[in-house]
């Protein structure tokens, strides 16, 4: 079983640059003021050779009010959840009142709890960490999390219990010829690996990964609570405040046997509005989980309507290939009048994306949540499904049939066969010649064929056009010597005659 590692201390004492550190990412937010890491966010991490779950959890400093009060909530649930909590200390700043609520509740859960004091670089260590002895949780493991220093030798320290290795195992001496025995087995087994894994690749099945679902949108439409209805749980803080998500959280799940990893993400509003620096990369953080997901749930405020800024994010998300389905939120509540109105404008500003499913729900009370997930399965099994060149090229054949291209230059287009190009989104390749001088209506036809014909729903389809090279193209309108020779002996047979 991997160990879970959770981090918990009081805000800005240096979980998030730890979890990077360890992670070797950037997928917790950094900067120098508190309260940044909001929700639990897991990662994955190796010392060693050893694996293990890394937690990053919110501060919590006992003056919390608001969404604070639940920061603290979620990091006393990453305690009960873990099998080893690093309780980080700031050396720099020294021991604080916060320091010894939170070492007396780990005491009372009788966790393997070892403490940290970071920020070490630079300072008497010894002087700098005496005071902390007072916490009564035993030794003290020092380390400067920004530079690494001391990071490996404290995770080995932690994850000794759960290490796979034998204790008082003796390493053998090998000889010349068994050490280069073993070299050449080494890389017999390293080539067949190799040749099973491209027999592998070749029957790729995307389905059988996890499915990467976003849930994106505007500051305050209900992603949060959304994500949390499809949980079950109070996995991520919800708050009436916009922008309470500052990072985008990476959550496991499944259901109906089907895995998933659900993406949380924060709010992107217009660029003129974003002005904190955390705030910006926070919406870098959510155009990257655009970019990471296989399915990106839109989330739109009913009362609001479809703004500006929710059209933004739809060409983003076009633009990134990736599939689509929207969700209206807060649906409960609105009269008749009002929805007609709330339909008929999705009508008029979501005509170019005609192919998503739209689902109106309400996170809150959960009505229309469970339909979501049809349409989610059914635009990535669209983004993903094989087609093969056969099947295109009678498509093509079909499509041409029912509506000629037309006439460039004087001459007609000529197509002649379609191949699969790529997946996820679905590309088509179009052969022929002249291909692609086709107006843009015409290559709109073609897509929205292929579209209806392969029943493809919740996924942008792309076209590609590719022209074959004229082998004479290049060369001048001259004959060779020996074609000369015998254009004059044809001439000279045809005077004797």
């Amino acid at each position: 079983m991997i160990p879970v590692v959770a981090l918990v201390g009081r805000p800005n004492v240096g979980k998030s640059t730890l979890f990077n550190r360890l992670t070797r990412t950037r997928d917790a937010l950094v900067a120098d003021f508190p309260g940044l890491t909001r929700d639990r966010k897991y990662g994955r991490a190796e010392v060693e050779g050893q694996e293990f779950i890394i937690v990053d959890t919110g501060g919590i400093d006992g003056t919390e009010e608001g969404v604070e009060t639940q920061m603290a909530a979620q990091s006393l649930m990453a305690i009960e959840e873990a099998d080893i909590v690093l309780f980080m200390v700031d050396a720099r700043s020294g021991l604080m009142p916060a320091d010894h609520a939170i070492a007396k509740h780990l005491r009372s859960r009788e966790k393997s709890t070892f403490l940290v004091a970071n920020k070490t670089d630079g300072i008497d260590i010894d002087i700098s960490i005496a005071e902390f002895y007072s916490l009564g949780l035993g030794d003290i493991y020092s380390i400067a999390a920004a530079h690494g220093r001391g990071v490996t030798q404290l995770i080995e320290r932690v994850l000794l219990p759960f290490s796979d290795k034998e204790e008082g195992a003796e390493e053998v001496e090998l000889t010349e010829e068994e050490a280069n025995a073993a070299y050449w087995a080494e890389m017999e087994q390293a080539e067949l690996e190799a040749v099973v894994e491209a027999e592998q690749e070749e029957d790729f099945d995307p389905t059988t990964l996890p499915l990467k679902l976003a849930i994106v949108g505007r500051p305050n439409v209900g992603k949060s609570t959304l994500t949390n209805r499809i949980l079950g749980e109070e996995r991520v803080v919800v708050f009436d405040m916009p922008g309470t998500t500052r990072d985008s959280i990476y959550i496991p799940m499944e259901r109906d046997g089907r895995e998933y990893i659900l993406i949380d993400t924060a709010g992107v509003r217009k660029r003129g509005k974003v002005t904190e620096v955390v705030e910006k990369f926070s919406v870098i953080k959510t155009l990257q989980a655009i970019e990471d997901a296989n399915v990106v749930l839109l989330v739109v405020d009913a009362r609001e309507g479809i703004s500006d800024q929710d059209l933004s994010l739809l060409g983003f998300i076009l633009n990134s290939g990736r599939s689509l389905v929207i969700a209206v939120n807060k649906w409960d509540g609105m009269s008749q009048d009002d929805k007609d109105h709330v339909k008929d404008m999705l009508d008029l500003r979501l005509g170019f994306v005609d192919f998503a499913r739209v689902h109106f729900i309400s996170a809150l009370h959960g009505s229309g949540v469970g339909n979501l997930f049809d349409s989610i399965l059914e635009a990535y099994e669209s983004a993903t499904r094989r087609v093969n060149t056969s099947m295109l090229t009678r498509i093509m054949r079909m499509a041409e049939e029912d509506h000629q291209p037309p006439m460039i230059r004087g001459r007609r287009v000529k197509m002649k066969y379609a191949h699969a190009g790529g997946y996820n989104p679905p590309i088509v390749v179009i052969h022929g010649n002249q291909v692609k001088d086709l107006p843009d209506s015409y290559k709109r036809y073609l897509m929205n064929y292929f579209r209806r014909s392969l029943k493809v729903m919740g996924t942008p389809i792309r076209i590609q056009f590719k022209e074959g090279t004229n082998p004479y193209a290049d060369k001048k309108n001259t004959l060779t010597a020996s074609q000369l020779r015998k254009r004059k002996r044809l001439m000279e047979h045809l005077k004797k005659r």
